[in-house]
């Protein structure tokens, strides 16, 4: 299949109500592993601590929305598959903006 009949495939069908229930729901393991990480390095005398936990926070959020974008280009969701690359560039912009501010 070519690339702009996959596309056309993508953003021609309709997209699984029950998306995005499972969509929140794949964010409580990331919240917990968060937690985790969180606690790990709290009793570390680590000097730009702050930093670590905001780029781990955006780099479990971008690898959720690369699972993501990997499910919907397999199930053909064209939405799924913006909205992951809509939540990457997200965290990245997140992530810049607290380094620029911060620093």
């Amino acid at each position: 299949m070519s690339l702009s009949k996959k596309f056309k495939k993508m953003f021609k069908g309709e997209r699984d109500p029950a998306e995005m229930g499972t969509w929140i729901f794949t964010l409580t393991p990331l919240g917990i592993a968060f937690a985790f990480y969180f606690v790990f390095l709290l009793p570390m005398d680590i000097e730009n601590k702050d930093l670590l936990y905001v780029v781990g926070a955006a780099a479990g959020f971008s690898g959720l929305q690369a699972y993501w974008i990997s499910r919907g280009w397999k199930r053909n969701d064209g939405m799924t598959v913006v909205l992951g690359l809509v939540g990457i560039v997200f965290a990245f912009i997140l992530t810049w903006a607290y380094i620029g501010i911060t620093r």
